[in-house]
């Protein structure tokens, strides 16, 4: 009985039934200023995510296009984190302010103008857990079951390796803290971002076209996170900001969804398919068996620290590498179909 519990807990808990029930309480309270309070805001907005994830199911099902397998990888993710990972990365953010505070370059107060401020440093630190998610092999065994469901929807954002979270938020809590960010604006921050960060993997069952129309030129929305977990070439390592894509504009890594190129989600090495084990794990067993065959210690390290595709042989199938090739092609595909000879003989 105890076990079937435990299970209905989870299910609870992937669904936030913890944020429908704070919401009602307040409701039969009749004490509504409780919703401009952090913890009332925070039972207003979290029931959205669970409501669109419902929907999600719910129209995938009608339209017969739901499979268990699509939620598969979310849901053991989140079974797996919500034992080990949840707990060890909220101990390194208090670790982290614990350490660096009283080192802070200098002080803030939580006005809005130094909102705006940490909200940009937030990003910063953001930008850089996440840039070197891809471009670390080490880390990119972390980041990949993220990337691993060929599919998109809402539970997606619960598809983590559970040592991810303590590793991003070492960064981006240590970058927040170091530059004046405090602790309380940091937690305000960080619940934004968890908000939006699962916002912006709704699926297609809810939100065909998901640029937001003007929002798109503002905002990284889902369809410049959709965009994030392509596997095509050109779209490959591309945004990797979270709310705002600022960083993305300044270090040259934005990308616009363009319609007519349609989104191949997963990673490029191949998967055992509807394996669990391999999404979580595969990266992992990947790297040991590189590094176990590389001759030498300077290539086993390099095989841990540079990006993945790298190859001591210099067969190198990076992503910097594989984007340049194909671009290259592109441009000869593109000058070949300009030269008026040859447009001559096709027509």
């Amino acid at each position: 009985m105890d076990f079937l519990n435990t299970i209905l807990d989870f299910f609870k808990g992937f669904f936030g039934w913890g944020s429908w029930n704070s919401l009602m309480n307040i409701i039969k309270s009749g004490d509504y200023g409780k919703l401009l309070t952090y913890d009332g805001f925070r039972a207003m907005l979290f029931p959205i995510l669970p409501f669109l994830l419902s929907l999600e199911i719910i129209r995938a099902a009608f339209y017969k296009r739901f499979k268990v397998i699509h939620y598969k990888i979310p849901f053991f993710s989140f079974v797996l984190n919500s034992v080990i990972g949840r707990y060890i990365s909220i101990g390194m953010v208090f670790l982290c302010i614990g350490l660096f505070e009283k080192h802070a370059f200098f002080k803030t107060t939580f006005t809005w103008y130094w909102f705006i401020y940490g909200y940009i440093v937030w990003e910063f630190g953001h930008f850089l857990y996440h840039y070197f998610g891809h471009k670390v092999r080490l880390f990119w065994c972390l980041h990949s079951t993220h990337h691993a469901p060929e599919t998109m929807n809402l539970a997606i954002s619960n598809a983590h390796f559970f040592l991810e979270g303590p590793y991003a938020d070492f960064i981006r809590t240590t970058v927040c803290i170091m530059l004046g960010v405090t602790p309380t604006m940091l937690f305000v921050i960080m619940f934004i971002d968890g908000f939006w960060g699962t916002f912006i993997h709704i699926g297609e069952n809810v939100m065909k076209d998901a640029r937001l129309g003007f929002l798109n030129n503002i905002l990284l929305t889902p369809s410049h996170h959709r965009v994030h977990h392509a596997r095509n070439i050109k779209y490959m390592d591309t945004n990797f900001c979270n709310l705002l894509p600022i960083w993305d504009k300044v270090f040259g890594t934005y990308q616009n969804e363009e319609m007519e190129i349609p989104i191949e989600y997963g990673i490029s090495r191949p998967l055992i398919k509807n394996s669990f084990l391999d999404a979580y794990f595969g990266e992992i067993v990947a790297l040991v068996k590189d590094v176990y065959k590389a001759p030498g210690i300077k290539n086993k390290l390099l095989y841990i620290v540079m990006p993945p595709g790298w190859n001591h042989n210099g067969d190198h199938k990076m992503t910097t590498v594989v984007k340049k090739k194909y671009f290259e092609e592109l441009e000869k595909q593109n000058a070949s179909n300009a030269d008026p000879a040859k447009k001559t003989v096709l027509t």
